[in-house]
């Protein structure tokens, strides 16, 4: 039985720290260049990646948050009680997941100020990473990160809403397409892809890690929690749609996309030169909030490493986003990492779901609490699709790195 919490209001803006942290690393720069890019190479049938990423999103979040809120231990502690040493290799995985989508994020900021001011990607990037590193140095770093990822969620959304409605997609096309693509199995890199970068690897694990530093655990918070993963689903659910469809509308129109910088490019053509400066605006604020959001969490991760990894952990955090912008300086190439990055974390999905979901039976991690069968069988789905197309799509990654 599932009680009604009673939380205070500091806790409450936490949960929707929460919420917003997953948001918006959900719906950062990765996933704006990544949709930008498949929509444009498959049109109206890329709405068949968005529906099956939206369908995954619903068996990894869900299981995930509440396993770890009953548990009230971080997702790696909670594999090592499936197999001893498996959250060690979570843990890993997930550090070099969020270590290649944070080198993605810095890309993305960099893309951002490309935007506004025209500057060279890498100046923007290393900024960004000054910025970043400012953050968790000053004391209440924690409560800027959630009031950021708050009102950027709110913003993004709004603005590309108002493209989609400017660019007047066909609706009844991509409707059609999301049953029907013209090629499946030419979406399973897209949907590998687009999962990776929208859940996968550090991202479904944002938030619930953020909920159990809020303590915001156990059976008497299940109610708060599954409401903070459904808001948090709901979001980048309409956030996929709404600029899957801003950009089909666009092409539709005739628009021909930079190479340099594709997602830009849609809302200058929507916009003209002021939506492309509004656009570079949000996407460098998404990319700093997902860069903050990656350090943390993946961070949090190598909590369980070393008790030095615990007690300096701002530390680790100012060294994981430092290291992280270095690379993408002497490596460029922003959109194939964007993209590379999402890959990567849709093919550590799997492992972190599965573990998640045998530590869904065990009372040891989880006590007398029942966890619903349908969760379950949403989740065994997402394991089985993330493990075919991440099986299929490794030689499109490879085709991708050296194209």
């Amino acid at each position: 039985m599932e009680n009604k919490p009673k939380i205070t209001a500091a806790q409450r803006r936490l949960l929707f720290g929460a919420v917003f942290l997953m948001a918006t690393s959900s719906i950062g720069p990765a996933f704006l260049t990544q949709t930008t890019v498949f929509t444009q190479q498959f049109m109206a049938s890329f709405a068949f990646a968005i529906l099956a990423s939206i369908v995954i999103d619903i068996g990894a979040q869900l299981n995930i948050w509440r396993v770890l809120s009953v548990s009230g231990k971080r997702g790696q502690d909670v594999a090592n009680e499936v197999f001893p040493g498996l959250g060690s290799l979570v843990a890993v995985l997930i550090v070099i997941g969020g270590f290649a989508f944070n080198i993605g994020n810095v890309a993305g900021a960099g893309l951002g100020f490309n935007a506004i001011f025209g500057w060279d990607v890498r100046v923007g990037a290393a900024i960004t990473g000054i910025f970043a590193i400012i953050i968790f140095l000053i004391k209440n770093g924690r409560a800027v990160m959630d009031i950021v990822t708050q009102v950027l969620g709110v913003l993004m959304i709004g603005i590309v809403a108002y493209v989609m409605i400017i660019s007047e997609p066909p609706v009844a096309e991509a409707a059609k397409r999301a049953i029907m693509p013209e090629d499946p199995i030419a979406m399973l890199l897209p949907i590998i892809t687009l999962v990776g970068g929208t859940v996968g690897g550090y991202i479904t694990f944002a938030g619930a890690h953020r909920l159990i530093e809020a303590g915001m655990t156990g059976e008497k918070n299940l109610r708060f929690v599954s409401h903070a993963a459904n808001w948090g689903i709901l979001t980048t659910g309409v956030m996929r749609v709404l600029l899957f469809m801003a950009v089909l509308g666009v092409l539709t129109q005739g628009a021909v996309l930079s190479e340099e910088n594709p997602p830009a490019s849609v809302f200058q053509f929507a916009l003209g030169d002021i939506g492309m400066k509004i656009f570079g605006i949000v996407l460098l604020a998404a990319a700093l909030s997902s860069v903050i959001g990656a350090a943390y969490t993946s961070a949090s991760f190598m909590r369980s490493f070393n008790t030095v990894f615990d007690r300096y952990n701002n530390i680790v955090i100012v060294v994981f986003i430092a290291t992280s912008t270095l690379i993408f300086l002497f490596v460029g190439r922003p959109v194939t990492l964007l993209i590379l990055a999402g890959s990567f974390n849709g093919l550590i999905l799997p492992i972190t779901l599965g573990a998640i979901l045998l530590a869904s039976r065990k009372k040891s991690v989880v006590g007398n609490y029942h966890h619903p069968t349908w969760m379950i069988v949403f989740g065994v789905i997402a394991v089985i699709v993330t493990l075919i197309a991440g099986f299929m799509s490794l030689q499109g990654l490879a085709a991708l790195w050296n194209g």
